[in-house]
């Protein structure tokens, strides 16, 4: 069991060149040819968390440098600095100097779009004035928060979350690896509980791995993440369906005590389970509406307790049709 702690599974198992890069076939199809020309334009990657955004870009740096790739290649991320300040000093200093063996360098700058508006300004000039040397991999969660004029400068690649077979897979191949046994019920757990995020699988598999000595089920999983399962979700949502107002709430309040889960996670799992609802179209319409109308006001600030129970008391006001 001690070895499985030795370091963090997400580095031991992450890609070292892109044709170990899964899930995004097309986009390391284009990486790929930039590699075999010898040349790269200035990058805007954009997806939500844990697809394999660095991943790729240090991946696409080992192949362009080999062994050269640390010199050539420098990872910051915009949210430790957020000014223009970041720009003007540690960005600049390091486009400015000369690549090594190499006929330009790349910055990778994750999590861009937590730039302010005036750094993203001074972000623009640079790229123009160090072009000859030094080219930009950009990495946002929304590319929308980036300024027109850098979107314009940048190949623009939209990363797709993975889908449950890839997630599947490399479940499939650190298990072999670390010789893990789980079930059918263990990989569907991580699969709901991760949502896409590659990341997020591995971290719940490792920290699942760690407290269990028996065969990994949903059970394990469900015990170290924050998240309700499929199961409790229709439960408490029929119950609430039903006119069982106070049932539901009781239901929720209990799991919610037990594993400490916030507003936030109980919206995102009702958000799983109400479009697989046997009601028809137009009650899941009207709770997929009301669940953005309380999220919003969770995000402002409102209350998670008083706000669950008042999307709940909205579901048993529905009177839905079964289909």
């Amino acid at each position: 069991m001690e070895d499985k702690t030795i370091d963090i599974w997400t580095e031991r198992y992450r890609p070292y060149s892109l044709d170990e890069v899964i899930g995004q076939d097309k986009i390391v199809k284009r990486l790929k040819a930039f590699v075999r020309s010898k040349s790269l334009p200035h990058c805007l990657f954009s997806g939500s968390a844990g697809i394999g955004k660095t991943t790729s870009a240090i991946a696409l740096a080992k192949e362009l440098y080999g062994d050269n790739w640390k010199s050539n290649f420098m990872e910051t991320n915009a949210s430790d600095e957020r000014g223009i300040d970041i720009v003007r000093s540690k960005i600049k200093n390091f486009a400015k100097t000369k690549p090594l063996g190499a006929s330009f360098k790349i910055i990778f700058l994750d999590e861009a779009d937590a730039l302010t508006p005036a750094a993203q300004q001074a972000m623009r000039r640079t790229m123009e004035k160090y072009v000859n040397t030094t080219r930009f991999i950009l990495s946002c969660n929304y590319s929308s928060k980036i300024i027109p004029p850098i979107q314009s400068r940048c190949a623009v690649f939209r990363f797709k979350p993975f889908g449950p077979e890839d997630i599947k897979k490399m479940i499939e191949m650190i298990c072999k690896s670390e010789k893990l046994k789980i079930d059918s019920s263990g990989y569907d757990a991580i699969i709901s509980a991760a949502d896409g995020d590659m990341r997020l699988a591995i971290n719940v598999l490792q920290a699942t791995a760690v407290t269990s000595d028996d065969v990994i089920g949903c059970d394990a999983v469900y015990s170290v993440v924050s998240v309700l399962k499929t199961e409790e979700v229709n439960d408490i949502l029929t119950l609430a369906l039903s006119g069982k107002f106070m049932d539901a709430r009781k239901k929720l309040y209990d799991i919610m005590f037990v594993r400490g889960l916030s507003g936030m996670d109980v919206i995102k799992a009702f958000h799983r389970v109400i479009l697989d609802l046997d009601v028809d179209e137009r009650s899941k319409a009207c709770l997929i509406d009301k669940l953005g109308e309380y999220e919003f006001r969770i995000v402002e600030g409102g209350s998670e307790d008083i706000q669950i129970e008042a999307f709940l008391a909205q579901v048993a006001a529905i009177n839905p049709v079964s289909k």
